[in-house]
């Protein structure tokens, strides 16, 4: 485990890190298929602009846009780091759980199910409040069932098996799904899977934005505990941390996270994954209390750029979002690792 540093030491470089999490947040709103003057965003924060259709491109499309890609990352950052913890893996991510493949089912059962369900439900499979419900269904059913065994188990490791067991089982589903359905079903599905930041409106990303804070509030009331976990789960129970509260509280807030993720924005690789061990190689710590708000503001400014990138500016097209975290995120993380030859942890 690295040094725990005294918190002030961080000021400045949270301070920078902040300021440039706004400047993405300007650039992000900014860019797009229609070109709008810096100075037109700032007047739509104040309830006007030249051109009425500009400032409804703004508050209507790309600023609900980019306060999702905030919260996406900071959720997903903010998983990632809670699952290394408690399984002390760096290879563990916010989806081990399964929680991810099972909102992944609740879609493919309403996409890929239709033609068994009927054809009286196909509207609702092609509405972005029918995907989120099933998403939402299928993620808590998945994570419910971790619950379960979880409180049969004493190994935290076996509950990082069974994950990936319901992770094994519900593609399976999902590929039996995949070979009943027509062409059309399973483009739908895989559009889906590639991620998509711009489909809430401002109520679904108020209800995003409440679940959010539930599960960090939950996060805050365990970084001593979390602090502990990093020296072993003996030595926590030894300073008197209920193991299997603290347990609990983890899965629960990172099913919330994960399942609310997937389910307004769909099933987003890599960053959970990458983004806690970048931070660790910036901050060069492992105290939970510096950690938890810095892989959520550096996994905010990871989503602003991957999706100021994927929407390719000046430009009709949107990549998939998906694609864009792995390409660019990869790499750095292959070269920042290299370079430091160490993971904190």
């Amino acid at each position: 485990m690295t040094e725990l540093k005294p918190a002030k030491s961080y000021t400045l470089t949270f301070i920078t890190l902040t300021a440039f999490l706004l400047v993405c947040w300007l650039v992000n709103v900014s860019l797009g298929s229609v070109q709008i003057p810096l100075k037109e965003i700032l007047s739509s924060f104040f309830g006007s602009t030249s051109k009425a259709s500009w400032e409804y491109i703004i508050v209507n499309y790309r600023l609900p846009k980019s306060f999702t890609a905030i919260l996406v990352g900071s959720g997903l950052s903010i998983s990632g780091l809670l699952m290394q913890t408690l399984f002390r893996n760096p290879l563990a991510g916010p989806f081990v759980l399964g929680i991810s493949s099972g909102a992944s089912l609740g879609v493919a059962i309403l996409i890929l199910g239709i033609s068994l369900i009927g054809g009286s439900m196909a509207g609702l499979a092609f509405s972005s409040f029918g995907l989120a419900i099933a998403a939402s269904l299928g993620a808590l059913l998945v994570l419910f069932a971790v619950m379960i065994v979880a409180r049969k188990l004493k190994n935290t490791m076996a509950i990082l098996i069974i994950g990936l067991m319901f992770g094994s089982l519900t593609a399976a589903v999902i590929s039996v799904l995949s070979y009943f359905s027509s062409a059309n079903q399973l483009q739908q599905y895989i559009f889906w899977g590639f991620g998509n930041l711009g489909n809430l409106s401002w109520t679904e990303l108020a209800l995003f934005f409440i679940i959010f804070l539930m599960a960090i509030g939950m996060v805050i009331g365990i970084i001593k505990p979390l602090n502990s976990l990093l020296l072993g789960e003996n030595y926590a129970q030894s300073l008197g941390i209920n193991l299997k509260r603290t347990r609990n509280i983890i899965l629960i807030a990172t099913g919330l996270l994960t399942g609310v993720i997937t389910a307004f924005s769909g099933p987003i690789a890599f960053v959970g994954l990458a983004v806690p061990h970048l931070t660790k190689l910036v901050f060069k710590t492992s105290d939970h209390k510096i950690l938890i708000p810095a892989v959520a503001i550096i996994g905010a400014i990871g989503m602003l750029l991957a999706d100021t990138i994927a929407q390719v500016p000046t430009s009709a097209y949107t990549l998939p979002i998906n694609a864009i975290t792995s390409i660019f995120g990869a790499p750095i993380v292959i070269w920042l690792l290299v370079r430091k030859r160490k993971i904190h942890f």
